[in-house]
């Protein structure tokens, strides 16, 4: 039996389209598990994120629910707490809000406490602070604590507002 060219060319066409068709048709099957298995999987991990925001916002309710009312006295009665044992540490020029908040964190609430800060001292507050080493020395905190603790307003007015205008 001898085979033309053309007997040739079709045996190796049939082959090849039965090579391709075998592989597609056997893998198919194994990558459609692995996709189903991967949707189950994510499916799975958002049931748990939702359970956990809804614990989460049950919690939230219910600390809401055990909370009283803010009453038309609080706000004064906040102020009063917040001003009781503690001094205005933003009037010393570069101490912002947001400053305040951290020194009285870091437990410094009146004057008298920054103006006895040693260099140390100064080096871990503009750490916490975020400044750059050495701003707490030049914004001179310890000198205007220091007139604001001695009741020199006027003075601490006349020499760190004057700065501030011309920045």
């Amino acid at each position: 039996m001898s085979f033309t060219p053309n007997d040739i060319a079709l045996l190796l066409i049939v082959l090849l389209i039965g090579l391709v068709l075998g592989l597609i048709l056997s893998g198919r099957a194994k990558y459609r598990r692995l996709w189903r298995d991967e949707q189950a999987a994510h499916r799975q991990t958002i049931q748990e994120h939702d359970r956990r925001i809804a614990a989460a916002n049950e919690r939230i309710a219910q600390l809401e629910r055990q909370s009283g009312p803010i009453g038309p006295g609080t706000a004064a009665a906040v102020a009063g707490a917040a001003a009781h044992g503690r001094d205005d540490l933003t009037r010393i020029r570069g101490i912002s809000d947001q400053d305040e908040i951290a020194l009285n964190e870091a437990g410094y609430h009146r004057y008298s406490q920054i103006a006895a800060l040693n260099g140390e001292q100064e080096a871990l507050l503009e750490g916490r602070l975020g400044r750059k080493p050495g701003s707490i020395q030049r914004e001179e905190w310890r000198e205007q604590a220091r007139l604001l603790d001695n009741g020199k307003v006027d003075e601490h007015g006349r020499l760190y507002e004057r700065l501030r205008a011309d920045r």
